[in-house]
């Protein structure tokens, strides 16, 4: 009986649809994370999100305000000019528009509005201390397509967070990462590896709302990055939960229970460590994504020793994601074809209907 492993060969040419980087790149009826909401204050601050340069600023109540960075008169970006009441004024010839984006000032043009002197306004909404930004059609923007985060905000799960972090590559490769829990073996052998982590069998679920990518692995050493705070002793049964929400949100869950407690059926150890990583992905271009994230865990809640430790090593391993990640973008771009092996089926499944998604923004 023959050994050698079957080969699976896709070309470019037959991906096309799912890998290309082509003229519709982006889902635009979709929230982004602008920043943490912290970050927004009175001064302006200048943004590219999907091509579209964006002026942001926080109004006297406190709500967000996101402007098209650009005046209508000659185009200087408003972020340019100067905060003037609860708008901005151009700091070119002092037009001034308000936080919906509607001119109210014209000290160049007689003290009448331009026709046309409008700027585009978008919907923002804050929550999770995320400051986020609808991109498509106004009237269709919905918080409630926010995705809902479980344990935010419970006094008995710890957060950490961490700075955002840019990357030179196009976010659906991000998205790829996310949803492949077999690269940490190699990426990350020394934060998020196990053994098992190699070649145990995935199990994809394609969903409403995207795609869930899981496995159980069972009797190995916990993870190091784990280990620091995980409050058992001993091996452990682990669970590899990555789900990607269209556009550009994942959830890379683990689970680690002690040993033979493991597994689907469940009930798990009354002392599982469950740490809920999210990872929110805006493209700023095709070939740039900011990358915000934080994670939640059900253990040592307000230990700001903790908290600053695993932003840290987070910030850390996901350093080593982008130097790969970087690295692929060079190598796609210029390639010719590529394969495709059974590990790539999430990552396929989820491009697949974003194409569909995006496309049908276009009908």
């Amino acid at each position: 009986m023959s050994t050698t492993p079957r080969r699976e060969t896709l070309t470019w040419a037959a991906l096309a649809t799912v890998v290309a980087v082509a003229e519709h790149v982006f889902l635009r009826n979709a929230w982004y994370v602008a920043a943490w909401d912290h970050l927004i204050g009175d001064d302006l601050t200048a943004l590219t999100i999907l091509g579209d340069h964006i002026c942001l600023f926080r109004r006297s109540d406190g709500t967000v305000a996101a402007l098209a960075d650009a005046c209508p008169h000659r185009k200087l970006p408003l972020s340019m000019g100067r905060r003037c009441d609860d708008g901005v004024e151009c700091g070119y010839h002092g037009l001034v528009f308000d936080g919906n984006g509607a001119c109210v000032g014209a000290p160049g043009n007689q003290g009448r509005i331009p026709r046309g002197a409008d700027v585009r306004s978008y919907p923002v909404v804050e929550r999770y201390g995320l400051s986020w930004v609808w991109m498509g059609n106004p009237e269709r923007a919905d918080p409630a397509d926010i995705v809902e985060i479980e344990h935010y905000g419970d006094p008995d799960w710890g957060l950490n967070t961490g700075p955002a972090m840019d990357f030179s590559c196009d976010y659906r490769y991000i998205v790829d990462n996310l949803l492949d829990p077999s690269h940490v073996a190699w990426v990350h052998d020394t934060s998020f590896a196990q053994e098992a982590a190699r070649d145990t069998p995935l199990e994809v679920e394609k969903r409403d709302t995207g795609v869930c990518v899981s496995r159980w692995l069972y009797g190995g050493e916990v993870a190091p990055f784990y280990a620091k705070l995980v409050e058992f002793d001993g091996p452990c049964d682990r669970h590899q939960h990555y789900e990607a929400f269209y556009p550009s949100t994942a959830l890379a869950r683990a689970v680690f229970t002690p040993v033979g407690t493991g597994g689907p059926d469940g009930p798990l150890h009354d002392d599982l460590f469950q740490m809920d990583s999210w990872n929110f992905l805006t493209p700023m271009t095709e070939k740039t994504t900011r990358y915000h994230f934080f994670q939640l865990r059900n253990v040592r809640p307000g230990d700001a020793a903790v908290d600053r430790l695993m932003s840290e090593d987070v910030t850390g391993a996901f350093s080593e994601d982008r130097q790969v990640l970087e690295a692929v973008q060079r190598g796609m771009d210029a390639a010719e074809s590529h394969i495709n092996m059974h590990i790539d089926t999430g990552p396929l499944r989820f491009r697949r209907h974003l194409e569909t998604l995006i496309a049908a923004e276009g009908d």
